[in-house]
């Protein structure tokens, strides 16, 4: 009973920063802008969007890839170090840009990437360029690598960190070489890590619209950028509201991926 009392202010935070602002998306979403009566018209002209969600889906899912397979080498060089003092070094330097506004890390890539930036500026003296390296989806994908990837060495470096040495080492007793041994016994424990990053990374890059408008061209419309539009632009909440039920829906998915593996990664890890 005590414990229940304990958890009263969470569920009291819950309540009124997640749950009552959930439903009045969820009210605006299924109700009519002119009279609020109940409908799924703002539901249905989604599908106008269809191309700006696949858009957004592919450049998250490619944003998500690319952090997998810089973060995974560098979050099992951290996880593998033998100093902990090295460790907590390194990790810091992982978590060290997160604590930079995110607008300003972003802008700081159009001051590195613009035809006048200092790239280009540096390949001029050479008589390079100028490239075109901004204001094309590349440059998008760029910003979120860099906006997200600590998301995905986290979650890695603490599945791998959780691995037992006493596995590697029967792993080498039974003749397993080092490929063998990442393949047969460090990947697929790491499942976990790589599902819950990948979740942690597509989530934010799915739904962001501050990198494209400023790393990205004017065909390049997220999800993101409508639903900002609908509100701030168009003056249609109810589409936006719309809109951004369908990505917490997708986010919900996510999440439920995500909590699975980890259950399961729990049990894995007691049963060794």
């Amino acid at each position: 009973m005590k414990n229940k009392a304990l958890a009263a202010p969470y569920l009291v935070w819950m309540v009124i920063f997640t749950i009552i602002p959930l439903g009045i998306v969820a009210y605006f979403a299924l109700t009519d802008s002119q009279t609020g009566e109940f409908t799924l018209k703002n539901i249905a002209e989604i599908k106008d969007y269809l191309p700006v969600f696949l858009k957004s889906v592919w450049l998250a899912l490619a944003a998500s890839v690319i952090c997998l397979i810089v973060g995974y080498p560098v979050a099992y060089f951290i996880a593998t170090c033998k100093k902990p003092s090295t460790q907590r070094f390194l990790y810091m330097l992982v978590v060290l840009p997160m604590c930079m506004s995110f607008l300003l890390r972003t802008f700081a890539w159009v001051s590195l990437l613009e035809d006048t930036g200092i790239i280009n500026s540096l390949l001029s003296t050479f008589g390079i360029g100028p490239l075109p390296l901004i204001r094309n989806d590349g440059a998008v994908i760029l910003g979120m690598v860099y906006n997200y990837l600590p998301y995905m060495i986290m979650p890695l470096y603490t599945v791998v960190m959780k691995i037992d040495p006493r596995l590697l080492e029967a792993a080498e007793d039974l003749g397993c070489n080092g490929r063998q041994k990442f393949v047969k016994v460090i990947l697929p424990l790491s499942v976990p890590g790589i599902i819950s990053g990948l979740t942690m990374v597509f989530v934010p890059a799915v739904s962001t619209f501050y990198i494209s408008q400023k790393l990205g061209s004017a065909g390049t419309v997220l999800v993101g950028d409508v639903v900002e539009r609908q509100f701030k632009t168009a003056y249609n909440p109810n589409l936006g509201a719309a809109i951004s039920l369908i990505l917490m829906i997708m986010v919900f998915i996510c999440v439920a991926v995500m909590n699975r593996f980890d259950s399961g990664d729990g049990e894995e890890m007691t049963a060794i």
